[in-house]
C-alpha cells in the first residue's frame, strides 16, 4: 500500500512500564521470584492481590516515588494538591477484583515534554506528555489450544506506570525514536527495566490521519501487541498506509483496537475501542487521596541522575566525542558508566571510546547469552585503562591487546596476568628488532632484491615476516622504520 501525500499522520503513544519495586502495588507480595528460582505460577499471591473479601489495599511508597521521578525527568508538573486513585471498571478474567485500581482525573504527573532525537529524519521533535500515573497490573492469561485458558496471578498487582503522550508524533520513525528515548530515561533513573521482550515495557500506538491543512483529528485506531521498537515502527507504517488507502477509496474508518501480527506484517481488528466513560471511573473508597509534599518532590528532583540527553551533550561538547560514539555509549547506562570510569583512570576520551564501543562491546555481545552486562563484567575499568595505556605506551601491540581482552573475558584474569602468562609483552628495543630483520632479509634474499629494484609492494610482505617471527610482539612502528632504513642502505 502506498501512502498518500494528501494526509498528515497523527500518532499518540501509550506506554505501560512495570516499576522496579520489590513488592506489589497494594500488598507485600514479591514482584519477582528469589534469584535463581523458577517463577512458578500463582506462587506470589495473597488475599489482597487475589481480591478476597475483607482485604484492603495499602499504597506502595516506592512506586509513587518512581512515578514522580519519571515525571520530573519528563518535565512534568507533579500534582501536590491531591492525587486520587480510582476504580477502572471492566470485566475480564485476568482482573481479580472486576476492576483495576488506577488514576484518571487526578494523576501524579501531567503536562510534561520530551525532546526526542530522530536519527532517521536527521532532526529532533518535541513530544508533549499528557500524563504519567500509577495503576496495578493484571494477571497473565494464557490461552490453551484445547478450548481452555490458564491464569497466573503472580503479575496481578505489580506496580505499573502509564505514560501517555499528546498526539504530537508525525511519523512511524518518530514513534520509534520516542519509545527508545523514553526507555533510556526509565533505565537511567531506575524506574523500570524497559524490556519489551519480557513485557516489562509495553507500548501502544494511536493512529489517525487528517487531510493536510486541516485541524480536526481523524478516526483514531489503537494498535497493540507490539513487542519491540521495530514492531512499533512497522505497525505504524502499515496502519498509516492502510488508513490512507481506505480514505482514498472513500471508506469510513471506525474507532477500534487492532493487533499487530508480526509474521504477516499487518494489523488486524480485535475489538471496538472503548471510551473513558465506558470504564465508569469513580474514586477508590479504600484509599485516601495522596498529597506529595513540596519537600518530597524537591528531594526527588535533587536525586535525578544525569539523563541521556545531558550525557550525550557532555560527551560531544565536553569530551569532543562524535555524535555516533555518544549515542552508542549513552544507549546503555552501565556502558556509559564504564566509559566514564575508564576516562577517570587517565585514558583520553577518544581512546577510551574506541575500546569501549569497539572490542569491549564486541566481547560483551559475544557473551550476552551468559547474561553478561557491562555492569557485571569481571574486568574493572582500571584494568581496561591499564591495558589501553600499555598499547599507547608500546608495551603491548594493539592486536595482542585484543587477545588479552578476550582471555580476560574468558578466564577472569587481570590483563597483566594474561600478558605475563602468554608472553605478549611488546618487543620495543632496536637491537632485538634489528636481529629479527636481518634474519628475515637473509631468509628472503630474492624479495629484498626485488624491493630494491623497484617493487615497493614487497615491503609489506617483509614487515609481515618480521611480525610473524616475533609472534606479533614487535613494535610495528619501529619495525617499519628499521626495516626501511636497512633496505635502503
Amino acid at each position: 500500500m502506498a501512502v498518500s501525500t494528501r494526509y498528515e499522520t497523527i500518532i499518540g503513544i501509550e506506554v505501560h512500564a512495570q516499576l522496579r519495586t520489590e513488592s506489589k502495588m497494594f500488598c507485600s507480595c514479591a514482584t519477582a521470584p528469589p534469584p535463581g528460582e523458577k517463577d512458578e505460577p500463582n506462587t506470589r499471591t495473597c488475599p489482597v492481590c487475589m481480591a478476597l473479601p475483607g482485604t484492603l489495599p495499602v499504597i506502595n511508597r516506592k512506586a509513587v516515588e518512581l512515578v514522580m521521578l519519571t515525571g520530573l525527568a519528563l518535565d512534568c508538573e507533579i500534582q501536590t494538591a491531591a492525587v486520587r486513585f480510582e476504580r477502572k471498571n471492566y470485566f475480564y478474567p485476568d482482573l481479580p477484583k472486576g476492576y483495576q485500581i488506577s488514576q484518571y482525573a487526578l494523576p501524579l504527573c501531567a503536562n510534561g515534554r520530551l525532546e526526542v532525537p530522530v536519527p532517521a529524519e536527521e532532526t529532533s521533535v518535541s513530544i508533549g506528555i499528557t500524563r504519567a500515573h500509577l495503576e496495578e497490573d493484571t494477571a497473565r492469561l494464557q490461552h490453551g489450544g484445547r478450548g481452555y485458558s490458564l491464569l497466573d496471578f503472580n503479575r496481578a498487582g505489580v506496580p505499573l506506570m502509564e505514560i501517555v503522550t499528546e498526539p504530537d508524533v508525525r511519523s512511524p520513525a518518530q514513534a520509534r525514536a520516542y519509545g527508545e528515548t523514553l526507555r533510556d530515561i526509565l533505565r537511567y533513573i531506575g524506574a523500570s527495566d524497559g524490556d519489551m521482550e519480557t513485557g516489562s515495557m509495553r507500548i501502544e500506538g494511536n493512529v489517525s490521519l487528517r487531510p493536510i491543512g486541516t485541524d480536526a483529528f481523524g478516526t483514531k485506531v489503537e494498535v497493540k501487541n507490539l513487542n519491540s521498537f521495530r514492531s512499533l515502527e512497522r505497525a505504524m507504517e502499515f496502519e498509516v498506509a492502510r488508513q490512507a488507502d481506505a480514505l482514498e477509496r472513500g471508506e469510513r474508518l471506525v474507532q477500534e483496537t487492532r493487533g499487530w501480527h508480526e509474521t504477516e506484517g499487518r494489523t488486524m481488528t480485535q475489538r471496538a475501542k472503548e471510551e473513558a466513560n465506558d470504564y465508569r471511573y469513580f474514586p477508590e473508597p479504600d484509599l485516601p487521596p495522596l498529597r506529595p509534599s513540596e519537600e518530597w518532590v524537591a528531594r526527588l528532583r535533587a536525586s535525578l541522575p544525569e539523563l541521556p540527553a545531558a550525557r550525550r551533550a557532555r560527551y560531544v561538547d565536553g569530551l569532543s566525542l562524535s555524535a555516533y560514539d555518544a549515542e552508542v555509549l549513552t544507549a546503555d547506562l552501565a556502558l556509559a558508566d564504564y566509559f566514564d570510569a575508564v576516562v577517570a583512570a587517565g585514558i583520553a576520551p577518544k581512546s577510551a571510546a574506541n575500546w569501549v564501543t569497539g572490542e569491549f562491546s564486541r566481547l560483551l555481545n559475544q557473551h550476552a547469552a551468559e547474561g553478561l552486562r557491562s555492569s557485571a563484567v569481571g574486568l574493572r575499568p582500571a584494568g581496561l585503562a591499564e591495558l589501553i595505556s600499555g598499547v599507547e605506551g608500546g608495551k603491548v601491540s594493539a592486536a595482542n591487546a585484543k587477545t588479552v581482552l578476550a582471555e580476560v573475558f574468558a578466564t577472569g584474569e587481570s590483563p597483566k596476568a594474561v600478558v605475563d602468562r602468554l608472553g605478549l609483552q611488546q618487543v620495543g628495543d632496536a637491537e632485538s628488532i634489528g636481529a629479527e630483520i636481518e634474519a628475515v632479509m637473509a631468509e628472503f634474499p630474492s624479495q629484498v632484491a626485488e624491493y630494491r629494484s623497484g617493487k615497493p609492494q614487497l615491503f609489506g610482505f617483509l614487515v609481515g615476516q618480521v611480525m610473524k617471527r616475533t609472534a606479533g610482539r614487535a613494535d610495528a612502528r619501529l619495525v617499519n622504520d628499521e626495516l626501511r632504513r636497512r633496505l635502503e642502505e
